[in-house]
């Protein structure tokens, strides 16, 4: 049996590094499932996931000219997606006419964002004039 790409398969885990984890297949092959290819969240540490001599199923990806064969474990036990049915529509609401806007309203419904975004702005660029005055200290000590 020819091991083809996206065919599933059962292996057995041979080996566990920092990067992935060794998969012993069928006719004597083995392949590399990467640490990106192991579950569907983040995995910092292999060995939380797999173990020695764990069965595991697994998905070909890809068999290089080489030979190298890139399987993935979470691909093998992802589902076939079925199409949801679409919701169904509801009519639009009437539209209602904006209300018109006066010198007099914010420029925004939410003041106390603006005043906050003001006032970091205005500590932002305080800082920056700070630093601006450090460095220019410090390059003219530096040409003495």
């Amino acid at each position: 049996m020819a091991l083809e790409v996206g065919s599933i398969l059962e292996g057995r885990v041979t080996g566990i590094t920092k990067f992935g984890a060794f998969v012993a297949l069928p006719e004597g092959k083995s392949g590399l499932v990467h640490i990106s290819e192991i579950a569907n969240t983040f995995v910092s540490d292999v060995h939380d996931h797999v173990q020695l001599g764990q069965t595991v199923q697994v998905k070909i990806l890809s068999v290089t000219p080489e030979g190298k064969i890139n399987l993935s474990i979470k691909r093998a036990l992802e589902q076939p997606r079925q199409e949801a049915p679409a919701p169904a529509r509801r009519p639009a609401p009437a539209a209602r006419p904006a209300p018109e806007r006066t010198q007099a309203d914010p420029p925004s419904g939410n003041m106390e964002f603006e005043d906050r975004l003001k006032k970091f702005m205005q500590e932002s660029d305080s800082r920056i004039a700070d630093n601006r005055v450090y460095a220019e200290h410090r390059s003219r000590s530096r040409r003495r």
